[in-house]
């Protein structure tokens, strides 16, 4: 796989977060900018995002949380990535993530947040500017 291929990236709703328009909506953006786009669905453990990535050898892993869990299911995303041998998938995030938890979040690994109003635009930037295709 040479640097032609697409960027794959995984969009992913984990923990039991019922709302997914905005994951939705980032999906479609980013395929619509050309990246080939993965979404799981509602109501992933960790576990299901992190294996479903590794089977798709996606290059990374975009998490979409509204209902405050973050804190715990983004680095737990990270955490079995290293354990799979799988810690080149970039993990980024989007939703409500309060100001004072961001970095944290950036310590253990999150590349990037993306707050409410974002542009898809910004979001496609950040991707094309930090996202490579995995070797």
């Amino acid at each position: 796989m040479g640097l032609d291929r697409k960027i794959r990236i995984l969009i992913a709703k984990p923990g039991l977060d019922g709302h997914d328009r905005g994951a939705k909506i980032i999906a479609r953006g980013f395929r619509d900018a050309g990246f080939e786009v993965i979404y799981t669905g509602l109501h992933q453990t960790p576990e299901q995002i992190v294996a479903a990535a590794i089977q798709e050898d996606v290059d990374a892993i975009g998490l979409s949380s509204l209902a405050g869990a973050h804190d715990y299911l983004f680095p737990r995303v990270i955490e079995l990535l290293k354990e799979k041998g799988a810690e080149d998938i970039i993990v980024f995030g989007g939703g409500i993530v309060p100001e004072e938890d961001i970095p944290a979040l950036t310590q253990c690994g999150v590349r990037a947040i993306f707050a409410p109003g974002t542009s898809i635009e910004e979001a496609v930037k950040w991707a094309r500017d930090n996202i490579k295709p995995r070797s």
